[in-house]
């Protein structure tokens, strides 16, 4: 059998949906729709995509897929899950799942009803690395969890004029802002390592709202937040502390450090060295390479890389007719959007929020 795929949104689609999709010998690229039919067009021509639309909507009604992938602004999540859960289509969503929980948890009670599958786009869950942490946590080889840490300082968004005005990733009524593109992935990142979350409290804001168009150099003002910092209590008693920034004019990288009773793992993006330390002794490294970084066609970068692994899992899931075994699937969304919006009414109202 051949797996029929659609892709709506022709971005990151095209940087990582359409090079892993095409590793795998099943899967048929059947159409492709986005806002401007030029940039579906160009991706149809790289990735040899036989129908274009500019219509996500009709482009549904006029085939018969077995997977709809999302990969758009976040405002329109939710209309085209559940169009694509109507047609009968298993679906991958892109992060964060919904504008708010009330839309993800739609999602989630539809696509349960049809028993079809549903994942969310979390594919550093596919990362060696960070799963080879889940593994030492869950064996206890650095003991309790006490503390981690993420720090994440970028100037990608320091430079005034990096997007054209109007641009969704800058609009909050679009979804846009750094929480969601960013603090998802944390988020899931700390519920896939240590369980629950039990209550937040955080800080959103929009550091640099003024803004210039990169092209015509027109001043125009961004409404998404481009910096969060926030402390998670977990359920089983760990504390979290997450900052993301990306309107430094340096940039810090991006680290990972966790501190158990019995020792520590230290993981840096900047080099993907997993390094890990038990009590009285010294850090080694114990840092993996995902083996799909070799494959023909596949961007290099974690986020690139791992999104064959979730692809890899989510089709065989498909061709076998059975579960996900791995992945963060609609109710992981759901649960990461109750942090969301924990995290912007903590932020408001300058308190603890729990869940």
């Amino acid at each position: 059998m051949s797996i029929r795929v659609g892709i709506i949104g022709a971005s990151f689609a095209r940087e990582a949906y359409l090079p892993a999709l095409r590793t795998i010998d099943d899967a048929e690229l059947v159409a492709i729709a986005s806002a401007r039919l030029s940039s579906a067009q160009s991706a149809a021509d790289q990735f040899n995509i036989p129908h274009v639309y500019d219509d996500w909507q009709r482009m549904i009604g006029e085939h018969e897929f077995d997977l709809v992938c999302i990969a758009t602004p976040t405002v329109f999540h939710a209309p085209m899950t559940l169009a694509s859960l109507s047609a009968g289509a298993h679906v991958l969503c892109e992060k964060p799942m919904a504008m708010n929980r009330d839309e993800s948890a739609e999602m989630l009670e539809r696509a349960e009803a049809s028993g079809l599958l549903h994942i969310i786009g979390h594919e550093l869950r596919f990362n060696p690395n960070r799963r080879k942490i889940k593994s030492l946590i869950d064996s206890g080889a650095i003991g309790d969890l006490r503390y981690l840490n993420i720090h994440n300082v970028s100037p990608s968004w320091g430079d005034r004029a990096f997007r054209r005005a109007g641009d969704w990733l800058l609009r909050e009524d679009m979804g846009g802002g750094r929480l969601g593109a960013s603090g998802s992935h944390m988020i899931d990142l700390l519920r896939f390592w240590l369980g629950d979350i039990g209550a937040v409290s955080g800080q959103v804001a929009t550091m640099a709202p003024e803004r210039v168009d990169k092209d015509s150099g027109a001043p125009w003002r961004a409404t998404a937040d481009d910096h969060f910092s926030f402390t998670a209590e977990m359920r089983n008693g760990a504390l979290c502390s997450v900052t993301v920034s990306f309107i430094g004019r340096y940039g810090g990288g991006s680290h990972t450090q966790i501190f158990g009773s019995e020792g520590a793992v230290m993981l840096a993006d900047s080099d993907e060295k997993l390094l890990v330390a038990r009590d009285g002794e010294e850090f080694q490294d114990m840092s993996l390479r995902d083996r799909n970084a070799d494959l023909p066609g596949i961007r290099p970068g974690i986020w690139n890389v791992s999104f064959v692994g979730l692809m890899q899992e989510l089709t065989a899931a498909i061709r076998e007719d059975r579960p996900l075994a791995w992945g963060a699937n609609f109710g992981d969304g759901h649960q990461c959007q109750i942090v969301l919006d924990a995290l912007r009414q903590s932020s408001r109202e300058r308190r603890w929020v729990a869940l």
